[in-house]
């Protein structure tokens, strides 16, 4: 039993990452915080995509003379690849965000937006159900 968990000791880096990273997106309440989470939990998946691209043996998947050499998979690394690109475009998107949202509010803390967008949200219906009336007595005609 011993043997075949260390002799898994990657899938135990994989979920200790993974569960870090989801326990940051979580319980943070600091934005970029969340956004770190996000990060070490995408690493944990392309980490774990990798490792299960090795074959044991396995040489570089380029042509040799010989026969019957194992080869590693190629596509994996292809597609983590391409995963790492959209990993970093959407933590640049999610710092833009919040730097828009740090200059709306004055705070990256969440549950402080939260409540001032909720006591914003209380004065825009106010605003909105006043504007409503108004318009509404100008379609009648009074």
């Amino acid at each position: 039993m011993i043997e075949l968990i260390l002799g898994k000791y990657n899938y135990w880096v994989y979920i200790t990452l993974m569960m870090i990273g989801f326990y940051a997106m979580i319980e943070k309440e600091n934005l970029i915080k969340k956004i770190i989470g996000m990060n070490i939990f995408q690493t944990a998946v392309f980490l774990f995509y990798i490792s299960i691209a090795k074959v044991k043996g396995g040489t570089a998947p380029i042509l040799w003379e010989k026969e019957g050499i194992p080869y590693d998979n190629p596509i994996p690394h292809v597609l983590i690849l391409t995963a790492i690109v959209v990993s970093v475009s959407t933590t640049a998107v999610a710092l833009a965000l919040i730097i828009r949202i740090f200059k709306e509010y004055g705070t990256i803390e969440e549950d402080k937006i939260l409540i001032m967008s909720e006591v914003s949200g209380k004065q825009d219906s106010t605003e909105n159900s006043k504007f409503l009336s108004s318009t509404s007595l100008l379609q009648k005609g009074e």
